[in-house]
């Protein structure tokens, strides 16, 4: 038994178009035809998505950028851009590397003076790759891993860990001095908050001390006096030399999927672009809706669009979108008219090398052949390996992009007949 070629091959078209969409050169050359620059430019590009930013931005700007950094997670760099330095560090937990390019970014933007113009492009992914903490990098590291296996959203991770540092939460501003600030921000979060996008460099922050509290009682956060001494005080404020936009979504990212399986003759509909529950409830969920309309007798495909959250619970490997996948699985066992996938439009999904995964009828069949059960493997958060062993594991490589993730129902009754 092996999974349903069809589904799968779907699957795969629909993920690389969707993906294709919204690659970030022309939202970047949209938003650089309504930015003004003076004096001296400086560019510097933080995130997953940071080196096509940039490449966008040095192919349309050239010789107009006097100086330029791009920090990126491993493996997103495709190469040089001119003379811009490139700086790969850690995510999603931040590391040595991504301390010291955050110190060569400070050092970048000293001297300016009100004429110049710093060129920020942010991407998310930035929260880990940008940082200077302003505790202990040891403890600044074991809150980042409290928070990513709380279960908490990313609004909420980035409310604290804001607080916690020294270029979050709108004081890279300050860095700056007086020099405009004109930033373009590719969005992966949910509202498109530019205070919570890459936890806000050089925007005001929205949240408040009291906010940071009630999230550390909420998911029982062990800080230290230190660090709770950090969330009582006050961010970057508003500053008139910041001009900001947001460029590229989530919502992007869904109807770009939504065309995808038009052209494939399935009868689409829109879910959510705004998603954000456990990832192994969306899974159910998602299974749940391709069961209802399994026999409908139709060609039908539902997306949906968002950032759901993982409660680590286990020691295994996997990502959101992987779980989601695996926790479908379950559901629509033994349907050959269905199938559910999901990807992280950067390419990565959780710290594995897989863009997400997907399953159909046959899933939790082939993996109970190898020994293994759908709930052991989701007890043990180990998705990655479970999908490997069916062949349900979404591989793109790092895709230059950063906007949220997309899940896909697919049903076709005239499956049961290739059967």
């Amino acid at each position: 038994m092996t999974l349903n070629r069809h589904f799968r091959e779907d699957a795969d078209y629909i993920v690389r178009t969707a993906i294709d969409a919204v690659l970030p050169e022309a939202a970047v050359a949209r938003a650089l035809s309504n930015v003004e620059l003076t004096g001296r430019v400086v560019l510097l590009a933080v995130g997953k998505a940071a080196w096509r930013m940039a490449k966008a931005a040095y192919d349309e700007l050239g010789p107009r950028v006097d100086s330029g950094m791009v920090i990126t997670k491993y493996g997103h760099s495709q190469g040089p851009i001119g003379a811009f330095r490139i700086f790969e560090a850690g995510h999603p937990v931040s590391d040595e590397n991504g301390f010291r390019a955050t110190e060569a970014a400070i050092r970048m933007v000293q001297g300016l003076i009100d004429q110049d113009t710093v060129l920020f492009l942010l991407s998310g992914g930035g929260s880990a790759l940008f940082e200077k903490p302003l505790i202990s990098v040891d403890e600044y590291r074991d809150i980042n891993r409290q928070l990513l296996a709380s279960g908490a959203d990313i609004v909420s991770v980035n409310t604290v860990r804001k607080r916690l540092s020294s270029v979050k939460g709108g004081r890279f501003a300050g860095y700056c001095g007086s020099a405009r600030i004109e930033a373009v921000i590719l969005s992966d979060v949910l509202g498109d908050r530019p205070d919570m996008i890459a936890s806000g460099p050089v925007s005001p922050d929205l949240s408040t001390a009291e906010d940071a509290l009630r999230i550390v009682r909420a998911y029982k956060l062990n800080l230290s006096e230190d660090a709770l001494k950090c969330l009582s005080r006050p961010t970057g404020g508003a500053t008139s030399n910041v001009h900001y936009q947001v460029t590229g979504s989530v919502s992007q990212l869904v109807h770009a999927a939504m065309r995808a399986c038009s052209s494939l003759g399935y009868e689409t509909r829109l879910l959510t672009d705004g998603m954000d529950i456990e990832a192994s409830q969306a899974g159910r969920f998602l299974g749940a809706i391709a069961r209802t309309h399994a026999s409908s007798g139709r060609k039908i495909a539902f997306v949906a669009g968002g950032e759901t959250v993982v409660h680590l619970n286990g020691g295994g490997k996997g990502g959101r979108n992987q779980e989601i996948a695996l926790s479908a699985a379950a559901c629509i066992s033994g349907l050959d008219s269905a199938a559910v996938f999901s990807f992280s439009s950067d390419g990565t999904d959780g710290p594995t090398d897989a863009a997400g995964g997907y399953a159909d009828g046959r899933t939790a069949r082939l993996l109970e052949h190898t020994g293994c059960a759908v709930e052991d493997a989701l007890r043990d958060n180990d998705s990655y390996n479970a999908l490997a062993k069916t062949g349900g594991l979404l591989i793109t490589g790092p895709t230059g992009t950063n906007v949220n993730d997309c899940s896909v129902i697919l049903i076709d009754s005239d499956e049961e007949e290739r059967k």
